[in-house]
């Protein structure tokens, strides 16, 4: 965890944010151009929850480990959670898993990383918290551009997704800012639904693209950007409460 202790109402959450993989699973079997592109992690989410735990004075909890070796917005049984093909290309370490390969992999990487999320909440106990889950997406999928900068995604429940949503809206052109989209928040998602609903919190699960995080210039522009917009959502919805 980046921040420990940071005063800040937000809680910054990176699910994707590393694409480490152990040693013993040989990169999965993979090409090391595999594992640059977004089907190993959401690029730019690291650079841009350390610029904006430091701007908000916020703590930032990032997943190291790649989305491919398991994914931790997923269910631990959710068929993809360790997914044999993503975006058309097949992971040759993923394929035929014992149950036993499986247990060691959620024992070892997806249980630490959520247990770090629920000890971080548990020392906030009594206070505020709104839990942003920051994404990255990637310009173009299955052949399809995706003209949004940001998406909001949301299930119609949190007040600071909402004001976040028509914020992002009223500073940008709305056609650049996604109402659950490029991808709607639903049952296949996990850590928003896993901390945030049985505490009552707030949340915000916040995608940008990636070509906005290309590089160290790209991240601190936008975390520069984005820092006062949250700041000013928390602080307007706060008032609501």
């Amino acid at each position: 965890m980046l921040n420990a202790g940071a005063p800040s109402a937000l809680l910054l959450l990176g699910d994707h944010a590393g694409r480490e993989i152990p040693a013993r699973l040989n990169g999965l079997g993979l090409t090391a151009a595999d594992l640059d592109r977004h089907i190993a992690w959401d690029i730019g989410i690291a650079g841009l929850g350390t610029r904006l735990s430091a701007l908000l004075n916020a703590p930032f909890i990032r997943q190291v480990y790649s989305r491919l070796v398991v994914d931790c917005n997923r269910r631990p049984e959710a068929k993809d959670a360790i997914p044999e093909i993503s975006d058309g290309t097949p992971i040759p370490g993923n394929r035929d898993l014992s149950p036993l390969a499986i247990a060691t992999r959620l024992a070892e990487i997806y249980q630490p990383y959520q247990d770090a999320i629920a000890e971080a909440l548990e020392r906030r106990a009594g206070r505020r918290t709104v839990l942003v889950a920051l994404h990255s997406f990637t310009p173009s999928m299955a052949g399809q551009d995706r003209p949004w900068r940001l998406g909001v995604l949301h299930r119609h429940d949190s007040a600071f997704s909402s004001a976040m949503l028509a914020r992002l809206r009223a500073d940008l052109d709305e056609a650049f800012v996604g109402d659950n989209a490029p991808y709607a928040m639903d049952e296949t998602d996990n850590t928003i639904p896993l901390h945030a609903d049985p505490r009552g919190l707030d949340y915000l699960e916040l995608e940008v693209r990636q070509d906005l995080l290309a590089d160290e210039t790209a991240r601190a522009e936008m975390a520069q950007w984005l820092a006062p917009r949250l700041q000013a959502v928390l602080d307007a919805t706060s008032m609501s409460e």
